[in-house]
């Protein structure tokens, strides 16, 4: 039985930033790990009780690193669900090989995009992520402190190329909260076969944000609040050079006719 608590978040994700309609057709994001497996679950339930029919449909990745990667447990626990699952074999772990460098920007790259042309093949129109509230502010954290700007990822997103929107309706939901839920679900999330997990920038993040939370109290819960539009009070925008010349050139010439 799912508790009716445990949906109130995603229920709140949803419906505020209309991620669902009447007759979409969604495709979910099935690695296997915690946040997937409960996601889907959830999904599942909610399509119990939408006040309007969508459609669930779920595709796993094999990356390729891991000979045994158990792809007939996640067919059977989406057939436990009722959902159909569709799993695609994507030679991830010999690309992050040939190209030596950023193995998450690469893996994240071809699941992405196997997913999309998946989703068009079946005739969706979304694609459900599970990012959760903690993956938002450390990308949030990692994009300011790496390259100097203010962004994450959106909660629901339109690819124009592709014509999908991504919905990701798992960010009111901590990390730690999604444990407990997958604990009291009685869930069984796979391990992760990456042999790169643990060993990344974004875990250095993840690993820094209780540190800096300790020096700052209440910094994990400011950050999140600097997600939101409006929160930020900004210089312009850099000029480019042309127009730094050109406002130079006015100011010189504005004083000179003074």
């Amino acid at each position: 039985m799912f508790p009716k608590q445990a949906l109130s978040r995603l229920w709140r994700a949803i419906i505020e930033f209309d991620m669902l309609e009447k007759n979409d057709k969604v495709l979910v994001g099935l690695s296997g790990g915690k946040d997937s497996m409960f996601m889907t679950a959830a999904l599942a339930e909610v399509k119990k009780h939408a006040p309007f029919p969508f459609e669930l449909l779920a595709h796993t990745i094999d990356p390729g690193f891991d000979a045994h990667f158990p792809t007939e447990q996640l067919a059977d626990f989406c057939r436990r669900l009722g959902i159909g699952h569709h799993t695609e074999k994507v030679a991830i772990a010999s690309l992050i090989e040939e190209k030596g460098e950023r193995p998450c920007f690469t893996c994240s790259y071809f699941r992405r995009a196997a997913s999309n042309r998946l989703a068009k093949q079946l005739g969706c129109n979304k694609v459900a992520l599970a990012h959760h509230n903690d993956d938002a502010v450390e990308t949030f954290f990692m994009n300011l402190v790496t390259s100097g700007q203010l962004k994450t990822f959106l909660p629901v997103t339109w690819l124009s190329e592709s014509k999908l929107h991504v919905i990701r309706p798992l960010l009111y939901y901590r990390e730690q909260e999604i444990r407990d839920l997958v604990a009291a679900l009685g869930l069984v999330p796979l391990k992760s076969p990456c042999p790169h997990d643990g060993h990344t920038m974004r875990q250095d993040i993840k690993d820094f944000l209780p540190r800096l939370e300790e020096l700052a109290p209440g910094a994990y819960t400011h950050l999140a609040a600097a997600l939101r539009a409006g929160k930020s009070e900004l210089w312009p925008g850099r000029l480019d050079q042309k127009n730094s010349q050109k406002k130079f050139y006015e100011f010189w010439q504005k004083q000179t006719k003074k």
